[in-house]
């Protein structure tokens, strides 16, 4: 690990844009809604007990199951990037402490996105 990850992975506290601190998350949270995973996973359940009757049908229930789960991931992803873009682009207001912390949080997403 060189001195730049070192200090990155260091920190236990944030500051807020109040100038308090505050302890910094355990990581980040799950990347679909677990109601939603639910519902995936329920309907899921239905295309396979179903192929035997119907196969050309589930496969089609499954590709728009596949195509949804992929849309709703990428929708977080999406909202999760334009957070963390809402945090270090606020022009000359910046320092270098903040720019630190949007590091972080960009490596933490980064590395989610990557174990997809």
């Amino acid at each position: 690990m060189n001195q730049v990850e070192e200090h990155l992975s260091t920190a236990d506290f944030v500051a807020t844009g109040s100038g308090a601190t505050q302890q910094r998350e355990a990581g980040p949270g799950p990347l679909l809604d677990q109601d939603f995973v639910t519902d995936l996973r329920s309907r899921w359940d239905h295309v396979q007990t179903s192929f035997v009757d119907e196969p050309r049908m589930a496969v089609k229930e499954a590709d728009e199951l596949v195509a949804m789960a992929m849309k709703k991931l990428a929708e977080s992803f999406s909202e999760e990037r334009t957070r963390l873009e809402h945090q270090w682009d606020r022009g000359d207001d910046v320092n270098t402490e903040d720019l630190r912390i949007a590091l972080q949080k960009y490596r933490s997403f980064f590395q989610r996105l990557l174990s997809i």
